[in-house]
């Protein structure tokens, strides 16, 4: 067990996710944040609580890690580009991000991690739930391995935020934008090694993977929904509980997510800022 002497670490399950307390994220200091990446790198997504940061806060927070990404997709805080909105009100049926996914691999150089500020939360449900890509790899057979390794997963915006989603109007209008540039098609290895960590992981997911380079959408759907199947199993999750001034920060190359839609009738508002990455190998 690695000891840290400037935070304390509670992992929240066997394979993903740490509580980080002891660390006020307004006056982080040098020790504190290479204790936290060292933690974020080791468990995949790292949860703070009792932080209530302003717009400028969680935006220095972002930068400590890297570029801002400006969301496309979603709307923005007025005046703070940089912060997006993840909301869903009282009269709403439809949330966002309710179904297994991680963020942005539909970019040539995938989201390099995500920030979730909560600012109002349900007074049950909503809570967000996550998976280890780590531990789904590590488990497979080695003849699963051998066979995926050198295959190349296609992933695109279009068929989530583009026209086709557009026209379906239900009620993540106006929260969703931007139907006319969902125009963006990548193409990954479907087992990569972690820029920072060094690991492999499984780098596919539900939500933006179309099929394997080569192969139809047809030919690919059976060993795609295997490895969704394997990959949610309960022993690589935890979840989030969320409570106000909570944050979460994943890791998009190492983790999926979802957020359970289980609170109709009540307010969720959470600011999402999006930290860039690079090409993966």
């Amino acid at each position: 067990m690695t000891n840290y002497s400037t935070i304390n670490v509670k992992p929240l399950s066997g394979n993903i996710g740490a509580e980080i307390d002891g660390v006020n994220l307004k006056k982080i200091t040098k020790e504190q944040f290479k204790e936290i990446k060292i933690v974020f790198g080791k468990y995949g997504v790292i949860f703070f609580r009792n932080q209530n940061l302003s717009p400028e806060e969680e935006i220095i927070f972002a930068e400590l890690w890297g570029e801002i990404n400006i969301n496309r997709f979603f709307t923005n805080l007025e005046g703070y580009p940089k912060i997006a909105l993840v909301s869903k009100e009282p009269d709403q049926k439809k949330n966002i991000g309710g179904a297994w996914h991680t963020d942005h691999t539909y970019d040539l150089e995938p989201a390099m991690g995500s920030i979730l500020f909560a600012h109002q939360v349900p007074k049950k449900g909503g809570d967000t739930l996550f998976s280890s890509m780590y531990a789904a790899y590590e488990t497979l057979s080695d003849g699963l391995k051998d066979t995926l390794k050198n295959m190349y997963g296609r992933h695109s915006s279009r068929h989530v935020f583009g026209t086709s989603r557009a026209e379906r109007n239900d009620d993540t209008v106006g929260r969703i934008i931007n139907s006319d540039k969902a125009k963006q098609d990548a193409i990954h290895p479907v087992v990569i090694t972690h820029p920072q960590t060094g690991k492999k992981a499984l780098f596919v997911n539900p939500t933006f993977t179309l099929g394997f380079d080569g192969w139809s959408d047809e030919e690919s759907k059976p060993l795609l929904n295997y490895l969704y199947s394997h990959a949610t199993k309960p022993e690589f999750t935890c979840r989030f509980k969320w409570e106000e001034g909570s944050i979460a920060f994943w890791d998009n190359r190492s983790t999926w997510h979802l957020a359970v839609n289980d609170y109709h009738g009540q307010r969720r508002l959470m600011h999402r800022i999006t930290i860039n990455g690079t090409r993966l190998k």
